[in-house]
């Protein structure tokens, strides 16, 4: 298995950034870069998360990396800073919040020739990932996004398996993924809901909450570690998890931009 770190310690919270997809949807672009390194606005696409996960108090993240993944670990390396940084910024952080983001580096393409998808993937960095840990796609923006404490609180408090965010249908998926309806203690929990159902869905930000149960039996039948690299997407687990109504959800009102094709990097570059 090969992950790297500079630092390895018990976190009371992380992060599992997904940046292993190959961006078939952004060719030419993707031939050469990985997507998570194109530049939005200046910034490489995943900085923008490393950024908001730093300035959120989370010390670590774990980064999958498959096509032209050594470009990223080269980018990045092992430890991330916000640089430059105010006195009183400084003074803020080193209070309240670490001051560098310790990455850790899930080489699906280097281990098994290609990336493992979602829940695979997942799986495969689990012993590097706490108890309860974000996951965020790197091909996604959302500058205002804040991965605070209080939600981690609510989170571990609710005992629920999973937190997502949910966003309005974009143009390119105009059906949504999930629906909403209120549950228990205030939480409103994801619904898998049947075709024909007539309520409304909202699309999946890509950015969550988890508990490491949904990766282990008896909802995920992989091996720990994911040893064999069994590809697996997360939809499955997830929806199963909302049947049995472990799963809560809120709705996300930022900018939300999924950069899946050329038109639309070029609509945040404009």
């Amino acid at each position: 298995m090969t992950m790297t770190s500079s630092a390895r310690q018990t976190r009371p919270i992380t992060a599992m950034l997904l940046a292993a997809g190959r961006g078939e949807r952004m060719r030419p672009l993707t031939d050469t870069c990985p997507k998570p390194l194109l530049q939005v606005q200046g910034k490489h696409l995943m900085q923008w998360h490393l950024e908001a996960l730093l300035r959120g108090g989370c010390p670590q993240v774990v980064v999958n990396t498959a096509w032209l993944g050594t470009q990223i670990a080269q980018t990045f390396n092992d430890v991330f800073s916000l640089k430059p940084l105010s006195r009183l910024r400084e003074q803020l952080l080193n209070a309240e919040h670490p001051s560098d983001l310790t990455i850790v580096y899930s080489h699906e393409g280097q281990d098994f020739g290609g990336a493992l998808e979602t829940a695979g993937g997942i799986v495969r960095a689990l012993p590097e990932l706490a108890e309860v840990f974000w996951v965020l796609a790197g091909d996604v923006f959302t500058p205002g996004f804040e991965f605070a404490q209080t939600s981690v609180d609510r989170f571990v408090a609710s005992g629920m398996l999973a937190h997502l965010w949910l966003v309005p249908n974009p143009a390119h998926n105009p059906g949504g993924d999930f629906g909403l309806q209120p549950g228990a203690d205030g939480l409103m929990l994801a619904l898998n809901l049947p075709k024909d159902d007539p309520r409304p869905r909202y699309t999946y930000s890509t950015i969550g909450l988890y508990r490491r149960a949904l990766f282990e039996a008896p909802w995920c039948d992989i091996g720990a570690g994911n040893p064999q690299g069994i590809k697996a997407p997360l939809a499955p687990l997830l929806r199963r998890a909302m049947d049995n109504q472990q799963v809560s959800a809120e709705l996300y009102a930022g900018p939300w931009t999924d950069v899946g094709t050329p038109q639309r990097l070029a609509e945040l570059n404009a």
